[in-house]
Formats: C-alpha cells, structure tokens, sequence
C-alpha cells in the first residue's frame, strides 16, 4: 500500500492513488466553487468527489504524479487532512441562520481557522464552534470546542473519537469571541510547551483537569 505524502498534504488509497482535500473554511461555498470542483474532478478523473465529516471535499483518487498539478489548477490552500497540527474547524451555521443558533459560530468559527488552521501540534487537534446546545459541529468530541449561550461561549476540552472515544469536559464560560480565540490560542501554547506526544484529552486524563486548568490560569 502506498504512503502518505505529508508534504503533499496527499492520503493514500488502496489503488494506489491519492486524496487531495481543498480548504475552504467551515466548508462554506458558493455555487461557482462548487463547479470549479467538479471541474477540475473531471479533469483529473478522480474516482469520486466525498464530503466528508470535517467540512470538506475531498477528491479522492488523483494519480501521484498530478497531485501538483491538481493543487495548482484548484487554486485553493491545502486542507490539513493528515498530520499533527489543527485540523479544519467544525461549525454550525449558528444565529446567522438557524433558528435555534444562540451565537455566531461562523464568525468565531472562521476566525479560529484563520488564526490556527494547520498549525503544528505535539498531537492531532480538532475544534469544534456550536452556536448553541445541540451541539451540531461534536464539541464534545473535539479537542477543544466552543457552544454558544445567551451569555456567550462555554469552551470544552479533551473530546475525541476514535478507538478510545472521550467526551469532552467543560473548561469555562461566558467567553466573548475575543476571549474565545484567546483561549484556543493559550490552550495551544500550553500543549506546544509541554509537548505531551499524545492527544490533549489524554494528557489532560494523565495530570488532572484541575492541574491542566491551573496551567492555564484558570481557577
């Protein structure tokens, strides 16, 4: 079978092509993107387009010596599919559009993938934006992950799926987006600093969420 080709940002299938996966933040597009993808699918005749559970498309199945070619002609940057550093941030539509939304998920959403979208952990890292309970982006199997309330943003930490699935615990609340993006940023700079090789879920299991929250400065 073949390998990933991490610089790339190219996943290897069992026919021995690739999937490229596009970033568009929070998986928002307009129509014109959308045929641009299929275009450039049937250009490189790839064996099937999948949305997929992060808010992407991939294009699975471009052949190994395209994969420039095809990242070039699509035009977008690189979706961070594979490796440790933060993956693409899950959100909801939140009150822009939905009724039930209790704050701007796409707003803050956005504003957390443009800030820390690919940046290099000691373990993978999801983030999921919820704005309200329902819970529809899975913050409480995101690393870290933010739901919207009338008093704003509670935040969560150490969710994750996986063969030992973890819900998330509550870190704090009432966050303002300003303070929300601030937090991810100081959850980040702990997790580079201490450098724990596993992921934060597990660490935070490891040494108590008490003393994660002390490290943090949060009483």
């Amino acid at each position: 079978m073949s390998k990933n080709i991490e610089e790339k940002v190219a996943i290897a299938q069992n026919n021995k092509r690739y999937a490229i996966v596009p970033h568009y933040p929070g998986g928002l597009m307009t129509s014109d993107d959308l045929r641009h993808l299929a275009d450039m699918a049937d250009k490189y005749n790839v064996d099937v387009l999948k949305a997929t559970s992060a808010q992407r498309i991939a294009f699975i199945g471009v052949d190994e010596e395209k994969i420039d070619q095809a990242w070039d002609d699509i035009g977008r940057p690189k979706g961070m599919a594979i490796g440790t550093c933060v993956r693409s941030v899950r959100l909801c539509p939140g009150n822009q559009y939905c009724p039930y939304g209790t704050q701007d998920s796409i707003k803050l959403g956005l504003e957390l993938d443009k800030k820390f979208h690919g940046r290099k952990t000691p373990s993978k890292f999801k983030i999921g934006v919820s704005g309200c309970s329902r819970d529809c982006a899975e913050n409480a199997v995101k690393d870290i992950g933010f739901m919207g309330f009338s008093k704003g943003w509670k935040v969560t930490i150490g969710g994750n799926g996986g063969a030992a699935p973890r819900l998330a615990q509550k870190l704090t609340a009432g966050l303002t987006n300003e303070e929300a993006v601030e937090m991810a940023g100081k959850v980040l700079d702990l997790f580079d600093k201490e450098q724990p090789k596993m992921r934060i879920g597990k660490w935070i299991l490891k040494i108590g969420l008490d003393e994660f929250k002390s490290k943090l400065g949060i009483e």
